[in-house]
């Protein structure tokens, strides 16, 4: 028996009936906050390795470039939600005070 894709992170996935509008704002959504981790590990470039860097710019290119994909998948806003948290755990931007609310 092949391996589940239960969680419909193993290769494609049927589609599912798409509202675009709602896809369009959650790979709007996305793909600001990917770009706010890219400025904050240039800013932290500093403190890591080149290849953590490396890995990291990779990860967040190839999710920049593929958001709008991943977001028409059943479970993708999860995907995307989940690799944001990993992503998180290397940039720490959450801890980051708000930048609105000190101006």
């Amino acid at each position: 028996m092949p391996p589940s894709n239960r969680d419909g992170l193993l290769g494609r996935e049927p589609r599912r009936p798409t509202d675009f509008r709602a896809v369009a704002g959650r790979s709007s959504f996305y793909r600001e906050e990917l770009v706010k981790h890219r400025r904050c590990l240039e800013r932290q470039r500093e403190y890591y390795s080149e290849k953590v860097i490396g890995d990291v710019e990779a990860a967040l290119t190839r999710l920049i470039s593929e958001v709008d994909r991943l977001c028409e998948r059943e479970n993708g806003a999860l995907l995307v939600s989940r690799l944001l948290r990993r992503i998180d755990g290397v940039t720490r931007l959450s801890d980051w005070p708000d930048q609105k609310k000190s101006h």
